[in-house]
């Protein structure tokens, strides 16, 4: 006898075939959510991190000639963290007016006075000439500090640069883009510090000594 369908089970079976490529096409498409995330920058700002300090110079030895008397720099650093990249510069500069000497000059260091001497810069005392004091950075460099990346700035006294005069003088810049983050100075040579005498300096007596006094200003733009 031939076998037949009834209405019923063919309905039950489109039923359940349908049911089943619904669920097959919701699997297939999944499911998609649009999102997003952002954040600000605040800027920094632009300071000497280790602040330039020059060392005590190397006592001089007279011996009827003029001399070079040389002592190493101290290393400095410079921490940009403006996020502008202006770049900067570092200038060194004599300090004139009460109290201070743009160039060496003879000073009492005694809070009670240096014989007839009170504290302070001597009225009338023995001077040294402006440029005495030579900054000499050939071989040294900037290194990068606390994950610093990108153009390392540079330092410019790679002929020797002056340091006791009353006009500032650029010792190391940043260009444009160049010198953000944290950097450091690294590898003066042990003469990169040089003093100049002539045969005609002057012993000083009771305590004291040539002294200046140089201010370091750290600013934007290369």
């Amino acid at each position: 006898m031939p076998y037949r369908t009834s209405a019923s089970h063919w309905l039950r079976v489109l039923v359940v075939t349908g049911a089943i490529c619904a669920a097959g096409s919701a699997s297939a498409l999944g499911a998609t959510q649009n999102d997003q995330t952002q954040f600000s920058v605040t800027a920094g700002s632009l300071l000497f991190s280790t602040v330039p300090a020059l060392p005590t110079l190397s006592g001089v030895a007279l011996n009827g000639q003029a001399q070079a008397t040389t002592t190493q720099m101290t290393n400095f650093a410079v921490a940009d963290a403006t996020g502008s990249g202006s770049g900067w510069d570092v200038t060194v500069a004599g300090v004139t007016g009460t109290g201070n000497s743009a160039v060496f000059k003879q000073y009492c260091p005694t809070g009670g006075g240096c014989g007839a001497d009170p504290q302070g810069y001597v009225t009338g005392g023995a001077t040294l000439a402006a440029n005495s004091l030579t900054l000499d950075s050939a071989g040294a460099s900037f290194v990068a500090q606390n994950g610093s990346t990108g153009t390392a700035p540079t330092l410019q006294c790679s002929s020797a640069c002056n340091v006791d005069s009353a006009n500032a003088v650029k010792v190391a810049s940043a260009a444009v883009n160049a010198g953000m983050g944290t950097w450091l100075t690294s590898a003066f040579t042990s003469s990169s510090l040089s003093l100049a005498t002539p045969t005609t300096l002057k012993l000083l007596s009771n305590g004291e000594v040539y002294r200046l006094n140089i201010v370091w200003t750290l600013s934007t733009g290369p």
